[in-house]
Order: C-alpha cells, then sequence, then structure tokens
C-alpha cells in the first residue's frame, strides 16, 4: 500500500503549469488518492466507527458519517488502522456527501511574494474550515507523520474560510515567502480541514478525527520546479 501511494498519490497529483509564475492545483479526497479516507467515519458495530477503504467505500456512500470520541492519528496507507474506534457524534451528512467535494487552486509566486486563489464545492455547508501547507518525509516511514503549518499567518489567522449555504468556499490569501514545494527527501502539499466543533486552533489544526477533518488534499511540485 505506501508502495502504491508513493506511485499514485504524488506523481500523479502533482499540478500542472499555469501562465508563467504560476501553477494550478486540484484538489482530492484520500479516496481519490487511493488512499484510506482518514477523518469521518462509519459505524459497523454498535457504538464504533471505521474508516472506509478505497476497496470497500462503494458499499458505504449511503451511510451517515460519525467523528470519532478521542482524537486518533493519520495513517492513509495501513489497513491495520480503519479501526474500530468508540463512536462520537454524527456529523449530519452522508459519505457520498463528503466525498463529493472538490476544489482548484492558482498558487502565483513573484519574488518573495506569494498568492493562492481557490475555489471548492460541495464542502459541508456553512462549514469553518482552514487551509494548511504540510510536509512529509520520503521515503515514507513505518510511522506515518506530517508537519503542517497554516497558509499565510503563522499564528493561523489567513487560513480561516467559512463554506456558504451551498457547500461553495472561495479562498485566497498572499504571503511572503511564496509557498515551498517539496525536494529529494520531503513531500509538500495542500491541505484543507474541516472543524466540526466550530473552533480553529490558530498554528494548530486541532486533534483530528473527533474535531477535525482533512477533507481534500494536493500535492505540490519540487521546490525547483515551484513558480518563482
Amino acid at each position: 500500500m505506501r508502495d502504491l501511494f508513493r506511485t499514485t498519490a504524488i506523481a500523479l497529483l502533482l499540478p500542472g503549469l499555469a501562465a508563467a509564475g504560476s501553477i494550478e492545483v486540484t484538489f482530492v479526497d484520500h479516496i481519490k488518492a487511493e488512499m484510506i479516507e482518514q477523518d469521518v467515519y462509519i459505524e459497523k458495530d454498535a457504538g464504533k466507527v471505521f474508516r472506509v477503504t478505497p476497496t470497500d467505500y462503494s458499499e458505504h456512500m449511503a451511510a451517515k458519517v460519525f467523528t470519532t470520541a478521542v482524537g486518533v492519528e493519520h495513517d492513509p496507507m495501513a489497513m491495520e488502522k480503519i479501526g474500530p474506534y468508540d463512536k462520537g457524534m454524527a456529523l449530519g451528512f452522508t459519505l457520498a456527501e463528503w466525498l463529493s467535494g472538490a476544489g482548484t487552486a492558482t498558487i502565483e509566486c513573484d519574488g518573495s511574494q506569494g498568492s493562492i486563489s481557490a475555489e471548492f464545492e460541495n464542502l459541508v455547508p456553512d462549514g469553518l474550515y482552514t487551509m494548511w501547507q504540510f510536509y512529509m518525509g520520503m521515503p515514507l516511514p513505518e510511522h506515518f507523520s506530517t508537519y503542517d503549518l497554516p497558509v499565510g499567518a503563522r499564528d493561523g489567522s489567513d487560513s480561516v474560510f467559512t463554506a456558504d449555504a451551498d457547500g461553495k468556499a472561495v479562498y485566497t490569501a498572499t504571503f511572503e515567502p511564496c509557498l515551498q514545494g517539496g525536494g529529494t527527501q520531503l513531500a509538500a502539499g495542500l491541505a484543507i480541514a474541516y472543524h466540526s466543533d466550530g473552533k480553529t486552533y490558530g498554528y494548530e489544526p486541532g486533534s483530528m478525527g473527533d474535531k477535525t477533518h482533512i477533507h481534500l488534499f494536493t500535492m505540490l511540485p519540487s521546490d525547483a520546479e515551484m513558480p518563482h
């Protein structure tokens, strides 16, 4: 599964070039990236919830999704981490509705200045979100982990946005320096997180699974290939 992630989730999600000084990226969920969904869960046993996988998610599209009772670490390649976990609260939508989320963004750089302009649809209606840049060591270690930074100001104040009643959202931010891509020992990407508790956590995403839920993400090219 980890080999599949290396060849599929990174290689196929790398962005295409747009105008000079910019790139365009497409956001996807974990299932579209052929990984295990991480932060919304379905109930299979009374009081117990499970993550869906690329091989079984289609059987559960009509299922209501839940949080976990406490935070759960990410590991999108580990089948042994699908559950069971203690059930938290109902999120009020189905797996199909969650997996219908989509978005694109244009990232521009001009010297030390950078900007991002993103549009999303089918997010959680009126949902509170934040935008993050993440880094992962490569090749992937046995213990999966990321280093997460809010886009824009390091206190997280620039990363916050809210979807409208139809689940549509526009997110824009400027920053200095421009976003950094990955390298030979790092993979880099962007992700948006939904906050089911209606709170944001500044320079940290918050507890995953019970409060914070990564909805969509995209990979970035190497730093040498990022616009400058």
